[in-house]
């Protein structure tokens, strides 16, 4: 009789524990759903992101499953947050500033340099026909596949490698979107990208620009956007 109380008794706690963590998640779920909405609205609808399809792929992607679990309460605040291996996932705002200033179209095919946590190129996914996005840390590389495949993700294909030498073997690029700033635009990147394409780079050192770089048959055009603050670009020597 004992053993018998006993092992009901076990299988309702099991019963209460396992209702509590779905409780839990669903209310977890609600909340990050909750900050994601006022993220969108406060931070960008309220400021000057005005394109309805970087706002909806704001609204839609989990900003927080690509920042460290420690960060994850933070994710949704307007500031950038460390991912590890000294690098950051930049702001809500200047990542939907950057992807609007790209003016994209369906079928673009689009280079981002510097994948890092995953999540610009996640945004861009939702808009655009392909991303291909290129990261000099091997782990942050590795992990951000791994997070935008679990993500169910097939339009994004990231390589391990250095940002300033592009991706020559699937170039023309429709837009290029480089995340870290170089001293200087670098070549291999203006020369992959197509005629009338778009390129959205931050450019300096100890004080920072971003720019929008449109790319002519006589050679460049270029735009200052707004002062900004990046980790600088690293070139593999």
């Amino acid at each position: 009789q004992l053993e018998i109380m006993r092992r009901i008794v076990l299988f309702f706690l099991c019963i209460l524990f396992l209702g509590l963590f779905f409780i839990s998640h669903v209310q977890g779920q609600r909340d990050t759903t909750k900050l994601r909405m006022k993220m969108v609205q406060q931070q960008l609808e309220a400021r000057d992101i005005t394109d309805p399809r970087v706002l909806e792929a704001m609204r839609a992607i989990e900003r927080h499953l690509f920042v460290p679990k420690l960060q994850r309460w933070f994710a949704y605040e307007d500031r950038p947050l460390p991912i590890g291996y000294g690098q950051t996932i930049s702001q809500p705002y200047i990542v939907a500033y950057m992807t609007q200033a790209a003016h994209l179209k369906d079928e673009d095919k689009v280079l981002e340099i510097g994948t890092g946590s995953g999540y610009q190129a996640a945004v861009l996914a939702n808009i655009v026909k392909e991303v291909y996005s290129i990261e000099i840390i091997e782990a942050l590389a590795q992990r951000a596949d791994k997070t935008l495949n679990s993500l169910g993700y097939q339009n994004i294909f990231i390589k391990y490698g250095d940002g300033y030498q592009g991706w020559e073997e699937h170039a023309p690029y429709d837009a290029i979107i480089v995340t870290a700033a170089p001293d200087h635009i670098p070549e291999k990147l203006v020369e992959q990208l197509a005629i009338g394409g778009r390129m959205v780079i931050p450019v300096g050192s100890t004080s920072q620009e971003l720019y929008v770089i449109t790319k002519t048959e006589d050679g460049i055009e270029k735009k200052s956007l707004l002062p900004v603050r990046f980790v600088p670009m690293v070139e593999d020597k």
